[in-house]
């Protein structure tokens, strides 16, 4: 039976970011996906906010150009435009970035398992020094033995479960499609629309930046079906925003998205849960890129301590807990757009966001650098992981 120092079950971004940055700390890793393709079914819209761009290095031609400008729209069509002096936002070619994370961990060492399902795990014989993990590909079932595993299995984690972590209950429901066609009539932009018959709770969008056109709706699965609700927003709503003429739908993509925020048991002794899994999501504007990295980078510090020092321990220094009071606001205004349920009641608040202070919050909402706190690990150690740290250009975890 084969041992590694981490089985991580997911190649998603957080999957690929945090084995991305193992490997370069020397750590032994076995990443495994269900997928044979990376690039294909993606889950995310990929829209990345500045501070991410800022903060980390991407491979060139993952990123398409930068949008600054944000248009809001009630149920009746009224507008409200947002634009920032800064490149706010980039839509990121997901599969191309995929691959190229991909890449990096192959050349590091990184064992990766595509095609590959997870069956599950029970702890090792050595009481809470790690565990077996049972996986399958073709038929044929294999058992590795690792000292932390890591769930970057999306929202309804199954290495949640099986290491007797948290567990997300809260999300909604996103469907898009990704065309191209769109002719570029000005500068790239991000159209949101607030309508609680098409997207209840949450947001429909209109996402182009002159190469591609990300077109979707998000909501409570309870109170809509997405593939309808795409169906009628494509009719009544899109051709009044970009031109369809030529519209050509290359992509559909869709899932759950956590919105209950970072879960408060996201690792034991056995190991911890990174991205989707551990609720690292905006509760509001359930955007989960940032956190992802964020929590990865934090991840990554704790494991290779844990392997270092040969102690499980350092594992329970990855808790949600500290996560939990930054999202308490969020968590409020998330509950208040389920609350309101009717299109009168969001006309009257889109109205409240045209006046100066309602202004003043929806840029905040939307531009303010404050996505996901940042961690900051104080000793030696921690700056030696910072060293040797892959894609960041400020310290590993700043104190904000």
């Amino acid at each position: 039976m084969k041992h590694y120092d981490v089985t991580i079950i997911g190649a998603g971004l957080a999957g690929l970011f945090l084995s991305k940055t193992l490997c370069d700390n020397d750590v032994r890793v076995l990443l495994v996906d269900r997928k044979q393709d990376l690039s294909k079914s993606i889950h995310t819209t990929g829209i990345f906010v500045r501070k991410t761009f800022e903060d980390f290095q991407f491979p060139a031609g993952t990123l398409g150009p930068p949008i600054s400008h944000i248009s809001l729209y009630s149920p009746a069509l009224r507008k409200i435009e947002l634009e920032s002096s800064f490149e706010e936002f980039r839509v990121g070619r997901m599969g191309a970035l995929y691959n190229s994370f991909l890449q990096d961990c192959l050349e590091g060492g990184v064992d990766f398992r595509c095609a590959t399902a997870y069956r599950g795990a029970a702890e090792y014989k050595n009481q809470g020094r790690g565990s077996i993990v049972t996986l399958e590909r073709n038929g044929v079932k294999e058992t590795v033995e690792t000292s932390v595993l890591v769930g970057a299995d999306g929202a309804c984690s199954n290495v949640a479960k099986d290491l007797g972590l948290d567990q997300n209950r809260h999300w909604i429901v996103g469907y898009e499609e990704v065309a191209t066609g769109v002719p570029a009539t000005g500068s790239p932009e991000i159209h949101c629309f607030l309508n609680n018959r098409l997207a209840p709770g949450y947001l429909a969008w209109i996402s182009s930046d002159g190469e591609e056109t990300h077109i979707g709706v998000g909501g409570y699965p309870s109170r809509f079906d997405p593939r309808s609700a795409l169906k009628v927003f494509k009719q009544e709503i899109v051709p009044q925003i970009i031109e369809t003429g030529k519209l050509k739908i290359v992509e559909k993509r869709g899932g759950k998205i956590p919105v209950g925020g970072v879960l408060k048991r996201i690792g034991n002794r056995r190991g911890l849960l990174v991205g989707d899994a551990a609720g690292a999501v905006s509760p509001l504007t359930a955007g989960g890129l940032d956190p992802c990295l964020r929590l990865s980078k934090f991840a990554a510090e704790i494991i290779t301590r844990r392997i270092c020092e040969d102690d499980p321990d350092r594992l329970l220094d990855f808790s949600g807990s500290m996560f939990r009071k930054k999202f308490a606001t969020r968590l409020m205004m998330r509950l208040a757009l389920n609350t309101a349920r009717g299109q009168v009641a969001l006309e009257a608040g889109c109205a409240l966001l045209g006046t100066v202070p309602g202004l003043r919050l929806a840029k905040k909402i939307f531009f303010e650098r404050a996505s996901f706190p940042d961690i900051d690990l104080i000793g030696d150690f921690s700056q030696k992981v910072v060293s040797k740290n892959i894609g960041d250009s400020s310290p590993l975890m700043e104190n904000r």
